[in-house]
């Protein structure tokens, strides 16, 4: 039986340049001083990376502008196909907004906790990363 999923996307604006944006998601060093958490892995297409309980890879990247993985948590069914996160930034007059597109995400994975995750661990911890610069 094939498992069901769904698509979340959120915004957030990030009081930052798209590229400083970019930048904090494909520096390895930045990512990890951010999300507090250790950033592994290499930061090119096809390469993969690991951080929190995600082990994901590289699939676009287009710098200040895009950026696109495909994810596997540790909370994923077994079998599922990676989710698709795609990241895009666009310049506004307060800073960057982000749009986030997260795919193929299992419908037992509820969506509530996908969206408090995503503002908890990147967009507030972002947000507090360039307040300080």
């Amino acid at each position: 039986m094939k498992t069901q999923t769904h698509t979340i996307k959120q915004k957030a604006i990030i009081p930052a340049t798209p590229d400083e944006v970019y930048e904090a998601f494909t520096n390895s060093k930045i990512y990890s001083e951010f999300t507090g958490d250790q950033f592994k892995g290499v930061t090119k297409i096809g390469e993969k990376f690991t951080v929190y309980d995600i082990s994901g890879k590289f699939l676009e990247l287009e710098k200040g502008k895009r950026i696109v993985e495909e994810w596997v948590n540790s909370r994923w069914p077994n079998g599922l196909a990676p989710s698709k996160v795609e990241l895009t930034f666009k310049e506004m007059p307060n800073g960057t907004e982000v749009t986030l597109i997260q795919s193929n995400l299992p419908m037992k994975i509820e969506e509530d906790y996908l969206l408090e995750g995503w503002t908890e661990y990147f967009w507030s911890r972002l947000k507090k990363y360039f307040n300080k610069k």
